[in-house]
């Protein structure tokens, strides 16, 4: 075998085994791109829940003061109609 013959076979071996690197490669990238992305996502969705949780309890603990303040009214106002002298 000549030289010429060795560079030939050499590059028909070579050629699709490069080309199967690229397509190996890009693969492994848009693989890591989409599980980037899948992360990512994720955590947006994370922070969003965290942030409408902290705002239901501020929103219970409202309620919550609401019907502490209602329940002493009603307490208030029993009271008021014992020393008047009927039944609550």
């Amino acid at each position: 075998m000549d030289a010429a013959m060795v560079t030939a076979i050499a590059a028909l071996i070579g050629g699709p085994l490069a080309a199967w690197g690229v397509m190996h490669g890009n693969r492994g990238a848009t693989r890591a791109a989409r599980e980037g992305n899948a992360v990512n996502g994720f955590n947006s969705l994370t922070d969003q829940l965290q942030e409408e949780r902290q705002e239901l309890r501020s929103d219970l603990a409202a309620v919550r003061a609401e019907l502490a303040t209602e329940r002493l009214e009603s307490a208030r106002l029993r009271l008021m109609v014992q020393q008047l002298g009927g039944t609550p």
